[in-house]
C-alpha cells in the first residue's frame, strides 16, 4: 500500500508538472510597438500576469489552456496555448462596449501617449495596495504633477473635507467624473483660513481607494467638452471591473510625535503637545493619529458575455494628531475620522450590441477636529462659563458627512455603427455639524456643552444622451461625438438647535427684541457672547433651499488627416436658469514628427458657473453694539447688504487656456512635457470683512463679507512626466518616474470698484489664493519588483510657500502705507522641503502579501514660525507635506 501511495504521488506530480508550464512572449500593436500593462489571464481562472514596459510577459499556465489578452483601447484576444512555451501576440486597435473612454478624447482609437492634450493614467490599485496612502487625495498628491492637497487644521469644515487643486486653480475649477459621468460636489464652501477659500470642491476622499482601478487626469481646459468646472482639467475615476473573486487588505499606521526639542525655548511659552507630552487629551504618546483601514473587494462574473458585478467596502478609523500649539490653540493637528464606504460597479450585456450598467455607493464619516481654545474666565475670557470650564476649554467641531451616488445607463451600438449612451446620475452630499465640549456663554450655568449646529446639503441629478462613431474610411479616421445633458441642483442650509445660535438675556430667554430685553453680562458687566463656541450654529434666518437647472449641447470631433497629423475640435452651449448662457470652444492638434516623437497643443475657452453655495450661502453671528443686537453677516449674493455695496449678481468665471508640448516614447522610456497658460477673468472670491459703519450702520450690520467676481488671474506653468521601465533578469522589473510642475500665478486685476482694495481682497486673502499654486513640485519615484519582492522610494521636493499671518486680520490696513508697514512682520515664509517615502513588500504566498514602510521617512516639518500669529494657530501652517510628521505603516493584502 505504501508503494502504491508513493507511485500515485509521483504520477500526480509528473502529470502536474506536465500540465503546468511557463509561457513567455511579447505583446505589440499593429505597428510593432510593444504594449506595456496588458492583462494576461488564464481563461476560467484567477491566474494572471501583466506585460512589462517592453511588452514582454511570462505566466505559468496549463498546456491545454487558453490565454486572454486585454488592454484599454485594444480588442481583446484569446489564444490557445497548445503546449507552446513561447509566442508573440499582436493586439488590434479597438474598444469593446464595456470599456470606458479615455478622458480628454471621445475617440476609441486614442491612448494616453497619443492624445493632443496631457493625460496621466495612474494605477491606483497598485498604489493603494502597496503603500501607506489610504485616501485618494494622498495618492494624487504624490502621483500627479500639478495636483496639490494638504490637510487643514482650525479651518472648520475644511478640516473634514480636504480642498484640492489642479494646476494651481481652485478646488471647484477641476471637474470630477466617475466612469466618465459627472460627480457631484460637496455642500461645503470653504470659508475660513484655508486653500480654496470661497470655493466648493468635490470630496475625492468619499470614494474608497480600493474601489478604483485607475485615475485619468486630464491636465487641460475641457469646458467645451465636459461643461462647467473643467477650467483646470478633469479627473476621471475608473472603478474596478475585475471578476477574480475576493481580495482585501488590512492597514495599520501611526504618526510619530517626535517633533524635536527647543520649541518652548524659542517661543518663551509653555506649549501643548511637544514630543507627545503635555497633550490636550491628557495622554503621553510617542505615536498618535493611529490609523486602521480594512478594505475588501469582490468581483463576480454575471454571464459569458463579459457581464460583471464588483463590490468594494472599506472601513477607516484615524485618530486625531496633536502638534505643538500655543495656549489659544491646544488642539492644533489633523482631524480624526471614523468612516465606512461601500461601492458597486456593474455591467450586464443583453446581447452583442446592448449592455446595461450601473455604479454608485455610499460614504459615511464621523469626523472630529479641535477648534481654537478658550481661556478661563479667571484669565479674562468671558466666552468660558466658569462653572462648566474653570480652566478654560477647547471646543471640538465634529460632523456627520453622508455622501451617496448612483448612476444607471444603457449603451447600445446601432446597425449604422453609431454608439449610444443614455445615462442618469444622482449624487447628494449631506454635512451636519455637532459642536462638543463647548458652551453658550450667554446661557451661563444653564448652557449645554454639546450642540446640534445644523448644516448644509447639495444634490445633483444629471441626465445625458451621448452619441459617437468612428469612421475608418474618412481620411485616416474620423471620430464624431455629440450629446445632450440636463442637470438639476439643489442646495440647502438647515438650522441647528436654538442654543447653538441664540443670544440670551439675563433671564435665560433668547433675545428676539433687543429694545425690551437686556443681554446677559458677566461679573464685570461685560456683555456675554451667544451661540456655541468653536462654530456658531445655523439659525432659521440662515436657512436656504435653492435649486437651479441647466442644459448643455456639445459637439466633439477628431480627424486623423493622415497617420501623422490629427485635428480636434469641440463646441458646447449651456443655459443656466439663474445667470444665463455660455458658449465655449476648443481646438487641439497632434503631429507625429517620427514614430517616437509627437508635438501637440490646444487652445480653448472655458467657464465655471457660480455654485449654488456661492450664490446663497450665508452665516450670521449676533454681536451687541451699544446695547443693541447687531448681526454680522457672510452675506448671500442676493441679499440687500450685498446689493448695497454695489456687488452685483454672480456670473460665470471665464477662462482662456493654451498649451503646447511634446511626447516621446522609445522602448521602455516615455516623456511628456507640456507648457500651459490659463487666464481666468471674473474669478469668484470671498471678500474680507467690511466694518465701515457709515455704510453698514443703516443696514443694522456690524461687519459683512461677500462672494464676488473679484479678481482676474493668469497661471503659467510647465508639467513634466518622465518614465523608464526595464526588465532585470527573468522576473525583475525596474521602474523610474519623474514628475514635475512649475507654476506661477499672477493676480492681474482686483475688481474692487469704489471699495477699499485692502478690505475687499487684501494681502491675507491674496496669499491663500496663491498658496494653492506652489512655485514647483517634483517627484522622483524609484521602484523594483519581482515575483516575491517589491520596493519603492519616492522623493518629493516641495517649493517654498509664502503666507500672510493673522496680523492682517487683527489690524487690517486701509492704505498702502499701512500695508507696507505690515508686510515685513506679517509675512510667513515656509522653506522648500524634500519628503522621502519608503515602501517594501513581500509575497508570503499566493494568497498573502505584507507591505511595510513610512511616509515622510525623515520626519520633515514645515519651517516653524515662532511669533504665534499663524493662521491655523500652531507653530506652522499646514503647507506642503502637512504638519503631522512621519507616518509608519504595515499592510497585509489577502486573496481568497
Amino acid at each position: 500500500m505504501k508503494k502504491l501511495y508513493t507511485l500515485i504521488l509521483c504520477l500526480g506530480s509528473f502529470m502536474f508538472s506536465y500540465a503546468q508550464q511557463v509561457v513567455k512572449g511579447n505583446i505589440s500593436d499593429a505597428s510593432g510597438m510593444p504594449i506595456a500593462g496588458v492583462n494576461v489571464v488564464e481563461k476560467g481562472t484567477t491566474n494572471g500576469a501583466i506585460s512589462d514596459f517592453d511588452g514582454n510577459f511570462s505566466i505559468s499556465a496549463n498546456g491545454n489552456s487558453t490565454l486572454v489578452f486585454s488592454y484599454v483601447g485594444y480588442d481583446s484576444k484569446e489564444i490557445a496555448v497548445n503546449n507552446r512555451s513561447t509566442f508573440n501576440v499582436t493586439l488590434d486597435d479597438g474598444v469593446s462596449l464595456d470599456e470606458v473612454m479615455l478622458v480628454g478624447s471621445r475617440s476609441p482609437k486614442r491612448t494616453a501617449i497619443d492624445t493632443a492634450v496631457p493625460v496621466d493614467v495612474i494605477n491606483v490599485a497598485d498604489i493603494a495596495s502597496n503603500t501607506g496612502k489610504v485616501e485618494v487625495n494622498e495618492i494624487l498628491q504624490y502621483a500627479a504633477p500639478s495636483f496639490n492637497a494638504s490637510k487643514q487644521s482650525g479651518s472648520d469644515g475644511a478640516d473634514h473635507i480636504v480642498p484640492a487643486s489642479l494646476r494651481g486653480l481652485g478646488p471647484d475649477q477641476t471637474l470630477v467624473l466617475i466612469n466618465g459621468k459627472r460627480r457631484h460636489q460637496s455642500s461645503l464652501v470653504n470659508i475660513f483660513g484655508t486653500r480654496g477659500r470661497g470655493n466648493s470642491g468635490t470630496d475625492l476622499n468619499a470614494i474608497p481607494a480600493n474601489a478604483i482601478k485607475r485615475i485619468e487626469v486630464l491636465r487641460d481646459g475641457a469646458s467645451a467638452q465636459y461643461g462647467s468646472d473643467a477650467i483646470a482639467g478633469v479627473i476621471n475615476i475608473v472603478l474596478k471591473d475585475n471578476t477574480d473573486g475576493f481580495t482585501g487588505g488590512i492597514t495599520y499606521g501611526a504618526y510619530s510625535t517626535a517633533i524635536g526639542d527647543g520649541w518652548e525655548e524659542a517661543t518663551g511659552e509653555t506649549l501643548s503637545n511637544v514630543e507627545g507630552e503635555n497633550r490636550l487629551d491628557g495622554k503621553s504618546k510617542s505615536w498618535d493619529g493611529e490609523t486602521v483601514k480594512i478594505d475588501a473587494n469582490y468581483g463576480v462574473s454575471l454571464n459569458d458575455a463579459g457581464g460583471y458585478m464588483n463590490f468594494t467596502t472599506e472601513f477607516l478609523s484615524r485618530q486625531n494628531t496633536l502638534r505643538p500649539g500655543f495656549s489659544w490653540r491646544q488642539g492644533y493637528g489633523s482631524a480624526g475620522v471614523d468612516g465606512f464606504n461601500f461601492m458597486i460597479n456593474s455591467a450586464l450585456p443583453i446581447n452583442d450590441n446592448t449592455e446595461i450598467y450601473a455604479f454608485g455607493g455610499r460614504n459615511y464619516r464621523d469626523t472630529d477636529a479641535y477648534a481654537f481654545s478658550r481661556d478661563s474666565f479667571a484669565n479674562g475670557d468671558n466666552r468660558s462659563v466658569p462653572s462648566l470650564y474653570p480652566n478654560g476649554f477647547t471646543p471640538r467641531i465634529t460632523s456627520n458627512i453622508t455622501d451617496v451616488s448612483v448612476s444607471v445607463g444603457v449603451r447600445h451600438e446601432m446597425e449604422n455603427g453609431w454608439n449610444v449612451d443614455f445615462n442618469n446620475t444622482f449624487g447628494r452630499n449631506f454635512f451636519h455639524y455637532y459642536i462638543k465640549d463647548s458652551n453658550n456663554a450667554s446661557m451661563q450655568d444653564l448652557s449645554p456643552t454639546d450642540f446640534d449646529a445644523g448644516g448644509h446639503y447639495l444634490s445633483q441629478n444629471t441626465t445625458g444622451l451621448d452619441f459617437n462613431k468612428y469612421l475608418d474610411d474618412v481620411a485616416s479616421g474620423l471620430s464624431l461625438a455629440f450629446g445632450f445633458e440636463y442637470r438639476t441642483e439643489n442646495f440647502g442650509i438647515f438650522a441647528g438647535e436654538e442654543a447653538s445660535y441664540g443670544l440670551y438675556d439675563e433671564n435665560g430667554v433668547i433675545i428676539t427684541n433687543p429694545a425690551l430685553q437686556t443681554v446677559a453680562t458677566d461679573s464685570n458687566n461685560d456683555v456675554l457672547s451667544g451661540s456655541s463656541q468653536g462654530f456658531p450654529g445655523y439659525s432659521p434666518d440662515n436657512e436656504v433651499d435653492r435649486s437651479r437647472t441647466n442644459y448643455g449641447i456639445y459637439f466633439d470631433t477628431e480627424l486623423n488627416v493622415s497617420e501623422a497629423f490629427m485635428l480636434a475640435g469641440a463646441l458646447r452651449f449651456e443655459q443656466y436658469s439663474d445667470f444665463g448662457s455660455t458658449f465655449n470652444g476648443k481646438l487641439a492638434s497632434r503631429l507625429k514628427v517620427t514614430d517616437n516623437f509627437t508635438l501637440r497643443g490646444s487652445i480653448s475657452t472655458g467657464f465655471r458657473a457660480p455654485s449654488l453655495a456661492q450664490l446663497y450661502y450665508n452665516l450670521k453671528f449676533t454681536n451687541i453694539v451699544a446695547g443693541t443686537s447687531v448681526p454680522s453677516l457672510l452675506s448671500a449674493n442676493n441679499s440687500t447688504v450685498t446689493k448695497a455695496f454695489g456687488i452685483g449678481q454672480l456670473n460665470e468665471e471665464k477662462a482662456f487656456n493654451a498649451s503646447i508640448g511634446f511626447t516621446y516614447k522609445k522602448g521602455g522610456f516615455t516623456a511628456t512635457i507640456d507648457a500651459y497658460s490659463i487666464s481666468v477673468d471674473d474669478r469668484i472670491i470671498l471678500t474680507d470683512n467690511f466694518t465701515d459703519q457709515t455704510v453698514l450702520g443703516p443696514l443694522n450690520v456690524d461687519a459683512a463679507q461677500f462672494f464676488a467676481n473679484g479678481v482676474d488671474t493668469r497661471t503659467n506653468g510647465l508639467d513634466i512626466v518622465l518614465g523608464y521601465g526595464t526588465s532585470v533578469g527573468d522576473e525583475g522589473k525596474i521602474q523610474v518616474d519623474l514628475i514635475g510642475n512649475l507654476n506661477d500665478l499672477t493676480i492681474k486685476e482686483i475688481h474692487n470698484g469704489a471699495l477699499n482694495e485692502f478690505t475687499f481682497f487684501g494681502p491675507f486673502s491674496q496669499a491663500y489664493l496663491k498658496a494653492a499654486a506652489p512655485d514647483y513640485k517634483f517627484g522622483l519615484n524609484l521602484g523594483y519588483t519581482n515575483k516575491k519582492f517589491n520596493a519603492s522610494v519616492a522623493l518629493t521636493q516641495f517649493s517654498e510657500v509664502t503666507l500672510q499671518d493673522f496680523q492682517w486680520v487683527d489690524s487690517p490696513p486701509t492704505t498702502q502705507a499701512e500695508a507696507d508697514a505690515l508686510f515685513p512682520v506679517a509675512t510667513d515664509v515656509y522653506e522648500a522641503a524634500l519628503i522621502v517615502d519608503l515602501s517594501l513588500g513581500y509575497q508570503i504566498s499566493d494568497k498573502l502579501k505584507l507591505s511595510i514602510g513610512a511616509n515622510n521617512l525623515f520626519n520633515t516639518y514645515p519651517t516653524p514660525q515662532f511669533d504665534g500669529w499663524t493662521d491655523q494657530g500652531g507653530l506652522a501652517d499646514s503647507v506642503q507635506m502637512g504638519s503631522d510628521g512621519t507616518y509608519a505603516f504595515a499592510r497585509l493584502n489577502f486573496k481568497l
